[in-house]
């Protein structure tokens, strides 16, 4: 078969349906990836604009342009799409669209989870959206402190436009960090280890971890604060046994790491450009990545940083300064490999570069100012003013903002085919630069005079006007130089002509295929020995349109790609894709039904749109099982393996166990906050417990761990060939058991509204029951599958699946009814 052939034929095995109707059934990453960045940028856009109407309203003192109303809408909807919408949303785009690439596969781990993150994105974003067009968007900041924003502060719909909403798009994040975990871990090139991996991966992997333990906090505190606007439930109310102080603690658990979530895919873009622009290699890669994962592990430890004026104990104060200027030491080791590498390289200067020079400059400024406001007395003195919004700002658009503008300029030509005819980005560059430091720089100074953030207007006879009018006019000039960068990508994608096919003579996977890239990636996979490969064997991309690497002989016209081991990258098993379909567009649209429904108080809706998602996700599932062994397939070099789903460490099996990683940091920070409650909040012990009961406390724990025994003695038996039903049967008995002592619990609670501690219980038990009844689905859907003959003793990924999950729901029990009975005990 020549390359020709190959490529007609794995093109139609891969490509998306033509027209407007492929963005709505597509599941491949190339598509997604760019639909997910098109969106961002709008989005981007949208904020753009908000922050242009926020410095019209502060150009003079005493401006009417918006009433405090309105600024108040602006100022949230801005730092709401620019965190939520644009900076998390462009990392996914810029990961779904190249780490296949990188990696040397040809796919994403799971690709309809990823169209129905976007889609979810999508949708949730367009609720808040339609929010601002009607005037009725979120307006308590883009924190959302309770109790400014609770039911007595804030009783119409704005706020719960954001909890729910932002909850709603916070899936897309969840999705998306499973996603890259799994395919950076197990869906390499042969060949590739740990160690060969591009950095670029590295971040990621990195950034996806911190996700799926971040956002969880963030997530459970927009769903007590909707419990309690929409049912009374009082955990943010100090008169009864609530405090405002714990969603300040899960909001901050959440986003002191975002911010790193945000810097970190930047700064992998950065070690990705700067070698090449320099044409070497990079400086420390071992340093550099030891040093992200530091990054990442203290960005959890200093969530109190952002709250120094609450209060706590000058402890406490002391030990989170500390570490906050310890953040100092990883940073600084990536920015002295980044100057190192440069130092030993020839630099050129190309648009990637300038834009990394912008970083530079820009970031620095914003770390030196961090470690002044991680200084407790400074921070007492410059908390809430404008010099705070001035920091935040050059660290996030110079942490971001210039990398990401480098990345595209650096990845343009792949993405386009083509090569830059017009030089406007220079322009451009030099207008943003000067803009954003004439804005930012202006904000530092009035907000060292005094002024606060977030107020709408300023007395004349402060002084400030000048000030704050340098600071608008440069923003605006900062907007023509963004709006310029659009023009010139419009410009490149439409006018310019066919470039090289590697312009920048990168060593990356991503240049060794087509360029625009094939729907397929890689006729062939590689088999990696370097971190570079194209240095090493400079005709690599024509050896794999010949197909000489795996998978070279699509015979079959179905999606293939390789798993491999984790740490050495050796090949272990074939995976096959499933195609187009618009199952994850649907599921999306009935997920937003759920949320709807919770907005708009239609409640006798709610279990129509759950009952709707869990269909739609067991048909997900059934599409996937086989109805057949297929035993070892040859791959090509001779090597035969098994297809993944023909075991137990199947795709679903990881994905299962970093979902499960996710699930219970929500559920950890659900004991945390109730824990939290018990020794800071006043109000203190409540005046009922819950009657405590050792028949219940062992009738549950007991049937819980019944249940996930059977679940396994029910994979051992199918394992041997042996009957599963005999243990799998017990197995759901068991769980339902454990539903019914959930039900139990939430029967004899007390009044939930009359206390903290009540309230507390509740969600614990329903967590509880929510977990009992899905894994009952779960084990009656096996149950199903093994009567129609989708199940073997090599056909057994859906056992492994469900044991983790019923494990999972075996120590949540133990916990959640400990914590339920032992305090009335104590008592």
């Amino acid at each position: 078969m020549n390359a020709l052939r190959r490529h007609r034929k794995l093109d139609a095995i891969w490509a998306s349906e033509p027209g407007w109707k492929g963005w709505t059934s597509s599941v491949n990453h190339s598509d997604l990836g760019r639909m997910f960045l098109v969106t961002a940028f709008f989005f981007f856009l949208v904020g753009g604009v908000l922050a242009m109407l926020i410095r019209a309203q502060l150009a003079t003192p005493d401006s009417a342009f918006v009433d405090a109303g309105a600024f108040a809408q602006f100022f949230t909807m801005h730092g709401t799409i620019m965190m939520f919408l644009f900076a998390i949303p462009t990392f996914e785009g810029l990961a779904i669209y190249l780490l296949p690439k990188m990696l040397g596969t040809r796919d994403l781990a799971f690709p309809r989870l990823t169209a129905y993150g976007y889609w979810c994105y999508a949708f949730g974003g367009a609720m808040l959206l339609v929010a601002l067009f009607f005037g009725i968007a979120p307006d308590g900041g883009w924190f959302m402190y309770p109790p400014l924003t609770g039911p007595l502060h804030s009783p119409g719909i704005n706020t719960d436009f954001w909890l729910i909403g932002i909850t709603f798009v916070e899936i897309s994040a969840i999705c998306a960090a499973v996603e890259f975990t799994v395919s950076i871990l197990k869906y390499r090139a042969p060949g590739m280890s740990l160690d060969k991996m591009p950095i670029f991966a590295w971040y990621a992997l990195v950034t996806s971890l911190m996700i799926l333990t971040g956002f969880p906090p963030l997530i459970l505190g927009s769903v007590l604060l909707e419990v309690e606007r929409a049912f009374g439930l009082p955990f943010f109310q100090a008169d009864l046994g609530g405090d405002s102080l714990l969603w300040q603690h899960l909001f901050w658990l959440f986003g002191h790491p975002e911010v790193y979530i945000i810097f970190l895919p930047a700064a992998g873009v950065i070690s990705t450009v700067i070698p090449v622009m320099a044409r070497t290699t990079l400086l420390g890669y071992g340093w550099i990545v030891a040093s992200a994962l530091a990054l990442a592990f203290l960005s959890f430890g200093l969530w109190v940083h952002h709250m120094f004026t609450t209060g706590i104990p000058h402890m406490g104060l002391a030990f989170f300064s500390a570490a906050s200027t310890l953040v100092a030491v990883p940073t600084g080791v990536q920015v002295f490999a980044w100057i190192g590498t440069m130092w030993k390289g020839r630099p050129e200067l190309h648009m990637p570069m300038l834009h990394i020079l912008g970083f530079f400059v820009t970031f620095i400024i914003g770390g030196l100012t961090g470690v002044m406001v991680a200084v407790v007395p400074f921070d007492w003195q410059a908390h809430d003013t404008a010099f705070i919004t001035a920091h935040l700002h050059y660290v996030l658009f110079g942490g971001f903002v210039f990398p990401m503008l480098a990345g595209i300029y650096y990845w343009l030509p792949l993405v386009s085919g083509r090569k830059r005819l017009f030089r406007l980005g220079e322009l451009a560059f030099a207008l943003i630069f000067v803009g954003f430091h004439g804005t930012f720089l202006a904000m530092h100074w009035v907000g060292l005079l005094g002024q606060r953030r977030r107020i709408e207007t300023y007395d004349a006879e402060t002084g400030w006007g000048v000030i704050n009018f340098i600071s608008s006019v440069s923003s605006f000039v900062m907007a023509i130089g963004l709006a310029m960068v659009l023009v010139d990508i419009i410009i490149h994608s439409f006018v310019a002509v066919r470039g090289p096919r590697n312009p920048w003579r990168a060593g990356t996977l991503e240049w060794a295929g087509m360029s625009p890239p094939a729907s397929y990636n890689f006729a062939s996979l590689p088999m990696v020995g370097a971190r570079a490969p194209l240095y090493d064997t400079p005709d690599l991309a024509n050896r794999l349109a010949k197909g000489e690497g795996y998978l070279g002989a699509p015979e079959v016209a179905r999606r293939e790609t390789l798993m491999v081991d984790a740490a050495n990258g050796r090949p272990e098993a074939l995976v096959i894709y499933p195609g187009n379909t618009r199952l994850p567009i649907l599921m999306a649209a009935v997920t937003g039904g759920f949320f709807l429904s919770i907005l708009l108080k239609l409640f006798w809706f709610t279990p129509l749109a759950l009952a709707g998602v869990a269909a739609l996700a067991l048909v997900w599932v059934w599409q996937l099982s086989a109805r057949a062994d297929q035993g070892p397939q040859e791959v090509g070099h001779g090597t035969t393996l098994p297809l993944a789903s023909e075991g137990d460490r199947s795709p679903g099996w990881w994905g299962s166990t970093f979902l499960l990683v996710a699930n219970a940091t929500f559920f950890g920070s659900l004991l945390f906050g109730y824990a939290f409650l018990w020794t800071v909040a006043p109000g203190w012990p409540p005046a009922q417990w819950l009657a405590p009961s050792w028949v219940e406390l062992a009738f549950g724990i007991g049937a819980a761990l019944v249940a996930a025994l059977a679940q396994h003695l029910s994979a051992r038996r199918n394992r041997a060939g042996t009957a599963p039903m005999v243990a799998l049967a017990p197995a759901l008995l068991a769980t339902v058991a454990t539903a019914v002592a959930f039900g139990a619990l939430l029967l004899r609670l007390p009044p939930p509204d009359g206390h903290a501690y009540a309230a507390t219980l509740l969600i614990l038990g329903a967590y509880g029951l929510a977990h009992a009844l899905l894994v009952g689905l779960m084990q009656s859907f096996l149950i199903l599958q093994i009567r129609r003959g989708f199940t073997s003793p090599q056909r057994r990924a859906g056992f492994a699946i469900v044991a983790l999950w019923s494990d999972y729901l075996a120590v949540i029990t133990v916990l959640i009814l400990l914590a339920a009975h032992l305090p009335g005990m104590i008592a």
